[in-house]
């Protein structure tokens, strides 16, 4: 047969998703543009959707994809290569936000000769209140996540699967939950203000964008918990699940560093 398949690798056929999600992005952040100087928010959130549906559109051919055996061993060991250095990229993300934080810490722009900075009062924050509680939570969320890929690896547990799932979701929402809460007394009752120092800045991008992709984190296990209760993943085939384990387990030792390099080390505790 002149067009049998006799290797190992998926050859992929044309697909518009490329471009559309490009345009997309370029839309969404265009429009955020837009937003910050208060010209309209419609243009964001519009690309916003728009991002969301190639998403949707584009990984659910990908699921086909497994389904109908294109993903053989030699391409899902592509994609874990593939998320791995995804995960290496959103650590390097996370070390400059680190490494202002430090910066600022260790060598405040008071102690520079002429320098006019003047450090900002405000009240601290207890590291072993709200803070120990989330990272408790995120912790647990870990563990759940991890019982849930041993149940599928070594037992083939269906049950167990979706309920180290599910645990893992809700841990996720009531983090999220308890860092909304956290943001709200800060800005609102404790004099807290975004953008007002390089102190507030550095808090609130770090621990925002671990907030934000814990966000996606728990929307990707959700999905993962989905396709487990329609009957995908197998002992020998789970990259997506994999992947949202990976990606969930970063997020965890994303915010240990936070936890003790913001709230414990570089918030004085009153």
């Amino acid at each position: 047969m002149a067009h049998a398949k006799n290797h190992d690798y998926h050859i992929l056929t044309p697909s518009s998703w490329p471009l559309i999600g490009a345009l997309s992005a370029f839309i969404m952040l265009f429009g955020a543009v837009l937003w910050m100087h208060d010209v309209t928010p419609f243009m964001f959130w519009g690309g916003f959707v728009a991002v969301l549906y190639v998403m949707f559109g584009w990984w659910r051919e990908v699921v086909a994809e497994s389904h109908i055996g294109d993903h053989t061993p030699v391409v899902r060991m592509g994609l874990r290569y593939g998320f791995i250095l995804f995960i290496m990229s959103e650590v390097m993300f996370f070390v400059a936000w680190f490494w202002t934080f430090f910066k600022q810490a260790l060598y405040p722009m008071n102690e520079y000769a002429g320098s006019e900075y003047v450090p900002p009062v405000f009240d601290p924050v207890n590291a072993f209140q709200l803070p120990l509680i989330n990272t408790l939570i995120l912790l647990l969320s870990g563990c759940a996540v991890t019982w849930a890929h041993h149940a599928l690896v070594h037992e083939n547990n269906r049950k167990d699967l979706q309920n180290g799932l599910a645990i893992a979701v809700v841990l996720g929402l009531l983090f999220t939950g308890l860092q909304a809460y956290e943001y709200s007394e800060l800005l609102l009752h404790h004099d807290w203000v975004f953008g007002d120092d390089a102190f507030f800045s550095a808090f609130f991008m770090a621990t925002g964008f671990h907030g934000f992709h814990v966000v996606i984190g728990t929307i990707f296990l959700a999905i993962c918990w989905l396709r487990a209760t329609r009957g995908d993943f197998t002992p020998e085939k789970h990259v997506g699940f994999e992947a949202a384990a990976w990606y969930w387990h970063f997020v965890d030792v994303v915010w240990l560093f936070l936890f003790f390099a913001v709230y414990v080390w570089g918030v004085p505790a009153g």
